[in-house]
């Protein structure tokens, strides 16, 4: 069952040729052997309640009932985001044994396409940082290679996808928080563009450095989970309008004169000369498809200085209060930004 593909994993479960039960165990049963050398999932709900809820949904199936594509899916939000009934900490020792009495509108919307949730994926304090460990569960390792990094700071979610223990994985990207450790990890992340996910709630409701996105073993599966978290929110003045749906359309297109820029040291900021051998070796891939491929980039000379700034911004708005309160429970880099 957890070797399948989520949306492969989704049409049996709705079809009835494996229980959402059965799902459910099977998750368990591979959480239970692996997590432990991995430390991807934390505050893991109890599995006589997950269980008791697996079996709700079959009783729906039976019915004829169907919440949506995640029906019965085990789900874990990001340790970022709120959960109604289950402990969220940010990573942070304030929030040590926080529970809140709202949903993140991410986990809204992956309650309402029939996911259960089983835990939270681990993350850096507060999100900030390239690697996930935090003094509340300690590190993430990689699935890969345990004595590497699983990177972050959506470590967890990718740690969990890559060693089948979840379906799919929801995380977050301000400088890179999805795509760096699907990389690492060998996993699909998808920084979307601000709006498309509405996150709520927030503190600065204008703000579009940091988003929410998908992840997932394959494209197909991250479009598919971006079908059911994206969409317009009238709590957030940046949502975009159009709805998540678009997304479970069929992926297949042609490309034909379809116009790539091509940036190979991204307009002067540094790139490892690896990294730029790897793409390299990529770059005939879109000729071959039909695109069009330009040498272009624009003048990104100051990105590094407004990114530092505009983040220093949002932690100032975010966590000014902890700064004053509670200075000594939080992490040096914090402090900095």
């Amino acid at each position: 069952i957890v070797a399948l593909d989520a949306l492969a994993l989704s049409r049996s479960i709705r079809a009835r040729e494996v229980s959402c039960r059965e799902v459910m165990r099977a998750y368990l049963e591979r959480i239970a052997r692996v997590n432990p050398g991995l430390n991807a999932i934390v505050s893991m709900e109890p599995e006589q309640s997950l269980l008791a809820q697996a079996d709700a949904c079959d009783a729906m199936l039976a019915r004829g009932e169907w919440l949506g594509w995640m029906h019965g899916m085990p789900q874990a939000p990001k340790d970022l985001a709120q959960t109604r009934g289950l402990r969220t900490t940010w990573g942070s020792p304030i929030f040590r044994d926080f529970v809140p009495d709202q949903d993140a509108a991410i986990v809204e919307r992956v309650r309402a396409a029939g996911a259960i949730l089983v835990g939270k994926t681990n993350v850096p304090e507060f999100g900030l940082g390239s690697q996930t460990f935090n003094e509340v569960f300690g590190p993430t390792l990689n699935p890969w290679n345990t004595s590497k990094t699983a990177v972050g700071s959506s470590g967890g979610a990718a740690a969990a996808l890559a060693a089948r223990m979840l379906p799919v994985a929801d995380g977050s990207d301000m400088g890179g928080s999805l795509r760096n450790p699907g990389n690492f990890n060998n996993v699909v992340g998808f920084r979307v563009s601000p709006g498309r996910v509405p996150t709520v709630p927030a503190l600065n409701v204008w703000g579009n450095l940091s988003v929410k996105g998908p992840m997932a073993r394959t494209v197909d599966d991250v479009a598919l989970f971006l079908s059911a978290i994206a969409g317009p929110d009238p709590r957030s003045p940046i949502s975009i309008d159009t709805p998540g749906d678009v997304f479970a359309r069929p992926l297949d297109r042609e490309f034909s004169g379809v116009r790539v820029a091509w940036a190979p040291d991204l307009g002067g900021l540094p790139l490892d000369p690896r990294v730029r051998a790897v793409l390299e070796g990529g770059r005939g891939v879109f000729s071959d498809i039909g695109c069009e491929v330009d040498e272009a980039c624009p003048d990104f000379s100051g990105a590094n200085e407004a990114f530092q700034t505009l983040r220093a911004l949002d932690f100032a708005l975010g966590h000014h209060e902890k700064l004053r309160d509670h200075r000594d429970l939080i992490k040096d880099t914090i402090i900095w930004n």
